[in-house]
């Protein structure tokens, strides 16, 4: 609401008139120590304060106070993005745990562990990543090796021509026989382990890449509990 020119003349002539009169019943050396003293500087500070706030509102009330309310909202926004910068990676982790529990398969690593949930058919899927390739596996305690198909083996770059199909091997569709093979590189989530044996099987032979004990035994630890597996590598 805007307010009349008259009315801050008014509060401007008033408090003058008050300074001045301050002046006249009050010797020099008194002022002099009251200015002196931490108690009268401050208390003469806050009136000062209180007046200029007083008239900077009654000239600017509208615009000071879209100001004021712009000015807490960007100091909220500030203080927000301090504090999730001093604590991002807790925040990650956190993130990590509920994408987990969301999206079954999904790899939540913290640091040299990381956390699986089981998937809706009761497997435990993980994205691996072979040779820098992505490639989905399911966790297989049965199986004596890491297992590949003849797709994943062709995307992690292992060379198909010269294989050897000398491993005879039990899948779901019966036995079949397999080529040994050493994986440069396997990776789940923070968890890398080099020159990892892994057989490739015939075409047509396996459905899913089986993420078998030449890798879980390379680990410091596994466990299932539940609907979670977690992994832990060696330090």
């Amino acid at each position: 609401m805007p307010v009349s020119r008259r009315l801050i003349w008014i509060f401007v002539l008033g408090f003058a008139l008050s300074l001045t009169a301050l002046i006249a019943s009050s010797d020099q050396d008194r002022i002099a120590d009251l200015l002196r003293h931490d108690i009268g500087s401050l208390t003469l500070k806050v009136a000062v304060l209180i007046f200029a706030g007083g008239l900077l509102l009654s000239l600017f009330g509208d615009r000071l106070s879209r100001a004021l309310e712009a000015m807490v909202f960007w100091a909220v926004v500030g203080v927000l993005l301090v504090i999730g910068y001093s604590y991002r990676f807790e925040l990650r982790d956190v993130g990590d745990r509920v994408i987990a529990e969301l999206v079954p398969g999904y790899v939540a690593a913290h640091g040299r562990s990381v956390e699986i949930v089981r998937d809706h058919d009761g497997d435990f899927a993980v994205g691996a990543h072979i040779n820098g390739a992505r490639v989905p596996m399911v966790l297989d305690t049965g199986a004596s090796s890491v297992v590949l198909t003849q797709a994943a083996a062709r995307a992690a770059g292992l060379p198909l021509e010269v294989l050897d199909y000398t491993v005879s091997v039990e899948t779901a569709n019966g036995r079949t026989r397999a080529a040994p093979v050493t994986l440069d590189r396997l990776a789940v989530g923070g968890l890398i382990e080099r020159s990892v044996p892994a057989l490739v099987v015939q075409t047509g032979q396996l459905k899913n890449n089986l993420l078998g004990m030449t890798f879980l035994n390379r680990l410091e630890s596994w466990e299932v509990r539940g609907d979670h597996l977690s992994l832990r590598g060696n330090p």
